[in-house]
């Protein structure tokens, strides 16, 4: 199949699944759809096992999408089938570039689709076949329209039966969706990578060439290599001496000074965007430091010492704003952000035990973010396959905090528990009907615009 074969049948399927539907389990099959048309087409280049993790991701996110139809799996479900088109077509290329191109595509595509040559096959013109076109199928055609038309007036009933019909489409929905359709497939099938993404790609690379590895290029005009590596090592050596007072007293607030109740959420807050702003800066300063040649500067050996003290000084950190936040969740129960704050100190953690490896194995930079893009990818993935609203539910009600009706009713996907939990209490009966009403809107939903939990959720015991 060409392109253009791609395009057309994307834009028609897409057509079809959306006409007169919301997004609901449609998207899922769309993706479906990308996905083995990828898999069928391209087998010969699913060669590796990254490209069999991509299609079971892509699967299993499509599955999720139709099950919870919420923006984490549609996110899930979007990245893994990009990912997996982009690692396909070509293989060679870091994932990196792949948010650039998704959004430098998003615009010229609106241009692009007018280069019809880049995605029309060319054919040349066939005299034989033009007189076979001409005799066989416009001349006739032309004489029936005639005819037809001459007959209508002669015969009422003749008329009607070619025009006491009424063909019940919205004619500006179907232009927008087709056109909407062709667009993604056209974006999707017919992306276009710029000369300077080959160019630039080994600049993406996780180990440093040969060439880099004996130049030792100094980051200021005005100092030389021995001076600048001294100037990291005093700075480092001050950073570290300020983490540890900033690790004690931090400590100390957290878990000797008695904190009012009240005041416990605003605390918590800060202290938690108190660490955000110390990890990023961190792992900052290992990336200015260690950009190049004093990786494999034999001198630089106490400049890496103190780089892996910042390092481990950080996780105590992160390690003590975890204990903070499970403490913050004991008195006041789950949220989606103190979830979301776990997600993040797992992520920081993470990309500290990378920073280290980094220095340790004399890395690239650019090794700590492909490396990290990776994680935050099987982070959404996760996000996606996991019912936190019912998680959440069930362990607030369990510990008997945070259980707030109002809170817990507009979380997503814990209707039974809810139902459960509060049906029988006194005051909840409007509160439960508010749930069941809106269980029963997405029941009767038509079929492609379904999430299909809710075909499971019994509301009415």
């Amino acid at each position: 199949m060409k392109k253009l074969h791609f395009i057309l049948a994307s834009s028609l399927i897409f057509t079809l699944l959306f006409y007169n539907e919301d997004l609901g389990l449609n998207w899922s099959i769309f993706g479906i759809v990308q996905t083995t048309l990828i898999c069928y087409f391209f087998q010969e280049k699913l060669s590796s096992r990254l490209h069999l993790v991509l299609v079971i991701t892509s699967v299993l996110s499509c599955f999720a999408f139709a099950w919870y139809g919420d923006f984490a799996s549609f996110f899930a479900m979007a990245f893994s089938i990009i990912f997996l088109q982009f690692k396909t077509q070509e293989p060679n290329l870091k994932v990196l570039q792949v948010f650039p191109l998704v959004l430098v595509n998003g615009i010229a595509s609106l241009g692009r689709i007018l280069m019809f040559s880049q995605y029309i096959p060319k054919r040349k013109v066939n005299n034989g076949f033009a007189k076979k076109l001409i005799a066989y199928f416009i001349i006739p055609a032309v004489f029936l329209g005639l005819f037809l038309i001459v007959y209508s007036f002669g015969s009422d009933h003749f008329s009607s039966l070619f025009t006491d019909y009424y063909l019940d489409i919205d004619a500006w929905q179907a232009f927008v969706l087709t056109a909407l359709g062709f667009y993604i497939s056209f974006t999707f099938w017919n992306y276009w990578i710029p000369e300077v993404c080959y160019e630039k790609n080994e600049l993406l690379d996780n180990d440093f060439k040969e060439e880099a590895k004996t130049e030792n290029q100094n980051s200021f005009s005005f100092l030389d290599i021995n001076f600048e590596r001294r100037s990291g090592e005093i700075t480092l050596l001050l950073l570290n001496a300020l983490l540890l007072v900033f690790i004690v007293t931090y400590n100390y607030e957290q878990f000797f000074e008695v904190v009012e109740k009240s005041k416990l959420s605003s605390a918590t807050h800060e202290r938690v965007n108190a660490v955000i702003f110390s990890i990023v800066m961190a792992v900052g300063v290992i990336l200015f430091y260690f950009k190049g040649g004093f990786n494999f500067d034999k001198k630089a050996k106490t400049l890496k010492r103190l780089s892996k003290i910042w390092i481990l000084l950080n996780g105590v950190l992160i390690v003590s704003t975890i204990i903070k936040n499970s403490e913050y969740v004991s008195f006041f129960g789950l949220t989606y952000k103190r979830l979301g704050v776990y997600a993040f100190l797992i992520l920081a953690i993470i990309g500290l035990v990378i920073s280290f490896i980094k220095i340790s194995k004399q890395k690239t930079n650019a090794f700590l973010f492909n490396q990290m893009l990776w994680y935050f990818y099987g982070t959404i993935l996760i996000c996606s396959y996991v019912n936190w609203g019912n998680l959440i539910t069930n362990y607030n009600i369990a510990v008997g905090k945070g259980v707030d009706a109002e809170y817990l009713r507009e979380l997503n996907f814990n209707e039974e528990i809810y139902q459960d939990y509060f049906g029988s209490k006194p005051g909840e009966a409007e509160k439960f009907d508010y749930i069941k009403q809106r269980v029963e809107e997405k029941q009767h939903k038509s079929f492609l615009s379904k999430a299909l939990y809710y075909e499971f959720v019994d509301v009415n015991k």
